[in-house]
């Protein structure tokens, strides 16, 4: 049987996949520099946000076997990550 929290993430990461493999569809359809910019600009919004919905919904399965201090390791891993992304 499959667990309803990895199932979820799996969910997710198939979705975010298909996401991708649409907007590379859509850049060849377009076939402009500024029209395929535009998706990939779109796809920035999209990465990051499926890191974060995947990564809390992992967390929130796992809250009962981390303790409070190595959860506060993870948070602030992945506080690092989006400061990373997010600063220009």
């Amino acid at each position: 049987m499959i667990n309803k929290i990895v199932l979820s993430m799996a969910t997710i990461r198939v979705l975010s996949g298909s996401i991708e493999i649409l907007a590379a569809l859509l850049m060849l359809r377009f076939n402009q520099i500024e029209k395929a910019l535009l998706v990939n600009s779109g796809l920035a919004l999209v990465g990051p946000l499926v890191l974060l919905t995947t990564t809390t919904i992992g967390l929130v399965g796992m809250a009962d076997k981390l303790s409070a201090g190595k959860l506060l390791w993870v948070l602030a891993g992945v506080s690092c990550i989006f400061i990373g992304i997010l600063k220009k």
